[in-house]
C-alpha cells in the first residue's frame, strides 16, 4: 500500500500496519463497549471515565473515517 507524502511523495507502508478501515472498526468496537460500560457503571466516576472513554473512541473512529475517504479519493484522482 502506498500513501501519500506532505509534498506529494508516495511512501510505502509495512504490510504488518492495520489499515485504516481496520483501526476504524477496532475504534468503534471500543466506543460501543465503552459506552455500555458507562450504562453499566455503579458508581458516577466509573460512568464518567467510561463515557470518556467512548467519546474518544468514537472520536478517533470518526477521524480514522475522515483519513479513509481522503485514502480513498488519492486514490482515485
Amino acid at each position: 500500500m502506498q500513501q501519500a507524502g506532505p509534498r506529494g511523495q508516495t511512501a510505502a507502508v509495512p504490510e504488518d500496519e492495520p489499515t485504516t478501515q481496520e483501526l476504524k472498526a477496532v475504534q468503534a468496537s471500543r466506543a460501543e463497549d465503552e459506552a455500555r460500560r458507562a450504562d453499566d457503571a455503579a458508581r458516577a466516576d466509573e460512568e464518567r471515565a467510561h463515557a470518556r472513554r467512548a467519546d474518544k473512541a468514537a472520536y478517533l473512529r470518526d477521524r480514522l473515517a475522515e483519513a479513509e475517504r481522503a485514502e480513498a479519493e488519492a486514490e482515485d484522482g
